[in-house]
């Protein structure tokens, strides 16, 4: 298996909603991000399966040491291989893989966030630089479509929070600002309880009102010139919303059940907004 092929079977194997929007990108752009997407993926799957923090730790370390090894042209493991193609090509920082890694870290080490601009840290590190990686491979013209890909990403990890509020909580961790639930009267055990209590109701409609201001305040800086450039993030803000609005239609019910889009439901999501794209370029 070469090393682009291990990436691909990996995003294709995830279920992940990015996947569908990078099959409407031009092969060098589908190999690059499907390689970023990968590395997020494992630095990820360490943290979520890595039953022992000390060994997830040592797992993470081993991963900032690799790209390292990345940039100084001595990648050893299949992802660095294929994003060894992805740097010949796009200004890709060596940075923000730092701080994706940083991410996860925070992860290990913080179950919980007191205030919304604490949380802020962790969806810029989690999500927000792997926005600017997918810019830059992309491609744009206006700096500004750096801050559209920067809100965006926080967006994205604001719904993934609304998503998966109680599988999180059943693993220790939330995510939801504590000034939050005092604001509405929620204790972080009623995020495990089999029924959506009416206060969890409420806040979490507080939380997807949030998340999509931040869905509005990345459009308004995506500039005309380069929409074209960035409609597989145009894609993957459709299917996440449309998470938003099943949440919605379910009454907030994220205790009985996670809202899951099928894969069917996701690509045509993806090729009904690659299309209606298209059409506005022409």
């Amino acid at each position: 298996m070469t090393p682009d092929q291990y990436c691909q079977q990996k995003t294709s194997q995830s279920g992940s909603s990015f996947y569908y929007s990078f099959l409407f990108l031009p092969p060098v752009k589908r190999q690059a991000i499907t390689a970023v997407y990968t590395f997020c993926r494992e630095a990820d799957d360490i943290v979520d399966e890595c039953l022992d923090p000390s060994t997830a730790e040592t797992k993470l370390n081993w991963w900032r040491g690799e790209i390292t090894n990345l940039f100084a042209n001595k990648p050893s493991h299949p992802v660095s291989h294929a994003l060894t193609d992805a740097l010949k090509t796009f200004d890709l920082h060596k940075e923000y893989f730092d701080e994706i890694i940083d991410g996860m870290q925070m992860d290990l080490h913080v179950t919980h966030y007191q205030t919304f601009n604490d949380l802020l840290l962790y969806c810029h590190r989690a999500a927000g630089v792997v926005g600017l990686l997918a810019t830059e491979i992309f491609g744009y013209q206006n700096k500004d479509t750096l801050k559209f890909a920067e809100n965006l990403g926080i967006a994205f990890q604001l719904t993934n929070i609304i998503r998966d509020i109680k599988e999180d909580a059943l693993r220790g961790r939330v995510y939801l600002p504590l000034e939050d639930l005092d604001k509405f009267n929620v204790n972080a055990e009623d995020f495990q309880l089999p029924n959506t209590k009416d206060t969890v109701k409420q806040l979490i409609q507080f939380q997807i009102e949030r998340a999509k201001d931040y869905y509005t305040k990345a459009f308004k800086y995506l500039p005309a010139e380069d929409r074209h450039k960035q409609r597989s993030a145009v894609i993957m803000s459709s299917i996440y919303k449309t998470i938003l609005t099943e949440i919605e239609k379910d009454d907030f019910r994220i205790m009985e059940h996670r809202i899951k889009l099928t894969p069917l439901r996701k690509f045509w999501i993806a090729w009904k907004t690659a299309r209606r794209e298209k059409k506005h370029f022409r």
